[in-house]
């Protein structure tokens, strides 16, 4: 026996047909003799509604109350699936976050898990009972409802699965794994069998939506296997999982692009020390992530900074970039939303040269112009015009070997 948790997403939730099929594939890893918990996501387009209603009323919402609302979409599904699994003959039992409960900060829309209690859900495994658990919710110590961000989901199921010591989590989404690129973009995409934790966690970082990167960081710290697969079909998906030497192999795994980022850039900003935390801590202290930063050299004792932060977080951070420019005295504050950012990762970077020169001379071919470069050890990034996102994609897949024909015939 096995203990499995699965995760279905708002696409595998969307309608009460949809719940009945993810009921019966839940039923069937149960009578194949596993304990079974499942983390769902809000139903299709149901959080959407949701921050739709909330932005009528208010640009700036009570992040409290923001939280609040936004996590009664997944309390929705879990009440749903475990009426369909009841109905079924299956013991089933639903929890909210905050009745496990799922500790969090207390940073409403983004907190971040600090302890999951597991008394009531072995209890109820105990008894042959089914646990379904709301996703991307949470409380935190003070008692408030907290969400744990977009694609949050991925991140509880892969908690829980730590938690309760899961010998898998399953993460069924409406794609069959995790491909080298977006086949819409590339219809060429190759599927992967498995993928590093490293690559992973640089893809999700990097724009891929198919697993939020807390979900991988959580799967690395915990040795946690991650099976990504779909819930309309039985094919066999794409395991996450430790680096071994055939994965060294492929210089590049894999194209991700990014267009919820937006470049802000401060003029003529005194050079001289403190400078840059000034610029910076306000912005932490709001929550907002900066991504990549770029400093000119000094002339006649001053600079240009420039950065991206979440294309959510823009209109906050701009207010908080100007007000922090004026007590700098810095220049004009210039700020650009068409932006995107697209990124080749792989762990055979480690081990190879030459392959940042490969894909600027592949976007210079393109005449597209790169404005910023961000590197580590395995992936390349690179700040472009938004409207030639899909050209780069395209063209870079091609070059690295990456579309499936190439793939096959090597």
């Amino acid at each position: 026996m096995a203990l499995v948790v699965q995760k279905y997403g708002g696409t595998s939730m969307g309608s009460i047909e949809r719940i009945r099929n993810v009921a019966q594939r839940v039923a069937k890893t149960f009578d194949e003799g596993n304990d079974v918990i499942v983390v769902v996501s809000a139903m299709s387009g149901e959080t959407n509604k949701l921050v739709a209603l909330c932005n009528e009323i208010s640009e700036l919402p009570n992040e409290r109350e923001y939280d609040v609302l936004v996590s009664t979409g997944e309390q929705v599904s879990i009440a749903l699936l475990a009426i369909t699994l009841e109905s079924m003959g299956y013991k089933a039992k639903s929890y909210c976050g905050f009745q496990i409960p799922i500790i969090t900060d207390s940073a409403c829309a983004k907190a971040r898990i600090e302890e999951i209690g597991d008394q009531n859900i072995r209890a109820d495994l105990k008894e042959r009972t089914i646990v379904v658990v709301a996703g991307f919710q949470g409380i935190d110590r003070k008692g408030n409802i907290t969400t744990l961000g977009r694609g949050g989901s991925d991140t509880s199921a892969v908690a829980v699965a730590a938690a309760l010591k899961a010998d898998v989590c399953e993460i069924y989404t409406d794609v069959d794994g995790i491909y080298t690129t977006d086949p819409r973009i590339v219809p060429e995409a190759s599927k992967m069998e498995k993928i590093s934790y490293d690559e992973m966690l640089e893809m999700a970082s990097l724009g891929s939506k198919v697993l939020q990167i807390r979900s991988v960081e959580f799967a690395k710290k915990y040795g946690v296997v991650v099976h990504v697969r779909s819930s309309f079909n039985d094919n066999s998906g794409t395991l996450v999982t430790k680096e071994d030497a055939d994965m060294e192999t492929v210089l590049v795994s894999g194209i991700s692009f990014n267009k919820d980022e937006a470049k802000i850039s401060v003029v003529r900003v005194p050079d001289k020390p403190g400078i840059a935390s000034k610029l910076f801590l306000p912005l932490s202290e709001a929550n907002i992530s900066v991504d990549m930063i770029i400093q000119n050299l000094s002339h006649e004792g001053f600079t240009d900074v420039t950065f991206t932060v979440p294309k959510g977080d823009f209109k906050k951070a701009l207010k908080i970039v100007n007000e922090t420019a004026g007590e700098m005295e810095a220049g004009k504050v210039i700020s650009d939303e068409n932006i995107s950012k697209v990124s080749i990762i792989g762990v055979g970077m480690r081990s190879h040269s030459g392959i940042a020169s490969k894909m600027f001379e592949t976007l210079s071919k393109e005449g597209i112009n790169i404005q910023m470069i961000s590197t580590s050890e395995i992936k390349v990034s690179c700040v472009i015009d938004a409207k030639y996102t899909e050209l780069a994609i395209r063209v870079l897949h091609a070059a690295f070997g990456l579309d499936s024909k190439q793939v096959a015939a090597e």
